[in-house]
């Protein structure tokens, strides 16, 4: 018979022995001065720019950050003769207007480097990107859902990426209608050439969007998902624009960009993909063991831009602001409780940001103010309009 005392034990037993072997797990992080070359852009066969990026990998336990590669010689080349060089613009940026190649011919990308080396990718054939049917979105879950519909008539494409940039109109949480005027050591009106209420901010995709009709019988994709805006953001709370650009891939290419994107957006349990190295086709010709990171594509480039109001939104979405704003505060001339002058002492040389004036008797004593980050809005944009910003008419 056991008794209570020792059935108590025989289920500590277990959770005692459980706990005495777990030991934490400190693995060493990866620390050679391996520095490989990192190769972005596509080969564009049309009146856009090729553009070309070269940046170096840095080590996770160091502090580097990436930066980009100049001082090389970078230029397409025909399998069959033929070479455009590729101009530097400066911070590892090579770029070519106009390219008109030979669909019936291969070209790769050849690289050579400051420090002597050379690289290059596989011949590829130039791939025809059929144009970007439509732009849209759903309204789901609270949030903006951007899509693109495309198709191939011909069935020749199959294999699709997107890239987008994202501009949008905003504004500061209070406006001023005055400043600072240094040389005058005093609160002046605002000019319009210092204008701080709207702004325009804009991002690029940082996310893959790939996208293959491969499994169907017609080469159609619809409602391609490209990027979810929430209902609090500032993107759509005035007016916002996308301009999506969108790529016909091989298979190869394909496949890369795939494998990239789970190595670097789906991991993190353990029902996601595993990581497994990525194998591009851009090669050190001298030593062929060399990682080399990227993969060269040739197309042209179908891109497509649309517009989204806050009247296309539901109502009473509302955006969220990213500073902690109080109430403006008020600083007079001559305070009634200490006597001191706080819009010299808050405003004129302090940082807070005049906003309205404060009268009595039609007499300026003084003015709200609030932050900078609260009151400007160009420490986040530019309050000049881009040169394809359109109005809504």
């Amino acid at each position: 018979m056991i008794t209570g005392r020792r059935y108590l034990l025989l289920f500590l037993l277990p959770g005692i022995v459980f706990i005495a072997c777990k030991k934490p797990y400190n693995p060493k992080v990866v620390d050679a001065p391996n520095s490989y070359l990192v190769v972005e852009g596509v080969i564009n066969n049309g009146s856009d720019s090729t553009i070309v990026r070269l940046s170096k990998t840095v080590n996770i336990s160091g502090n580097a950050q990436t930066s980009g590669v100049d001082n090389c010689t970078v230029s397409v080349e025909g399998e069959g003769g033929g070479t455009y060089t590729l101009i530097p613009q400066g911070s590892g940026i090579y770029a070519i207007t106009g390219l008109s190649l030979d669909v019936s011919k291969k070209y790769r990308l050849h690289i050579l480097t400051n420090d002597s080396k050379e690289y290059a990718s596989d011949y590829v054939e130039v791939k025809k990107t059929p144009p970007i049917d439509s732009l849209g979105f759903n309204i789901k879950n609270n949030n903006l859902q951007l899509y693109a519909n495309t198709h191939d008539a011909t069935n020749n494409t199959r294999y699709y990426r997107w890239s987008f940039e994202e501009t949008w109109r905003f504004h500061s949480k209070y406006q001023s209608a005055y400043m600072v005027d240094p040389t005058k050591k005093g609160v002046v009106v605002r000019p319009p050439s210092e204008s701080s209420y709207y702004c325009f901010a804009g991002d690029k995709s940082s996310s893959i969007v790939i996208g293959s009709s491969a499994k169907l019988l017609q080469d159609v994709i619809y409602q391609q998902p490209l990027t979810t805006i929430a209902s609090t953001s500032e993107k759509i709370e005035l007016r916002y624009t996308i301009l999506l650009k969108q790529y016909a891939l091989t298979k190869e290419a394909y496949q890369f960009w795939e494998n990239l994107k789970k190595n670097t957006e789906q991991l993190g349990s353990i029902f996601d993909a595993q990581p497994s190295q990525l194998t591009g086709n851009i090669h050190n010709l001298k030593d062929p063991a060399e990682p080399v990171i990227g993969y060269i594509s040739a197309t042209n480039i179908q891109s497509k831009r649309v517009f989204i109001d806050n009247a296309d939104i539901p109502h009473d979405w509302a955006p969220t602001y990213p500073y902690d704003c109080g109430p403006p505060d008020s600083a007079l001339y001559v305070n009634p409780k200490t006597k001191q002058n706080d819009v010299l002492n808050i405003i004129v040389n302090g940082n807070a940001i005049p906003l309205l004036e404060i009268t009595q008797k039609l007499d300026i004593i003084g003015f709200t103010y609030s932050t900078i980050e609260c009151s400007d809005c160009r420490i986040r944009g530019r309050v000049q309009a881009p040169s394809f910003w359109i109005e809504r008419k």
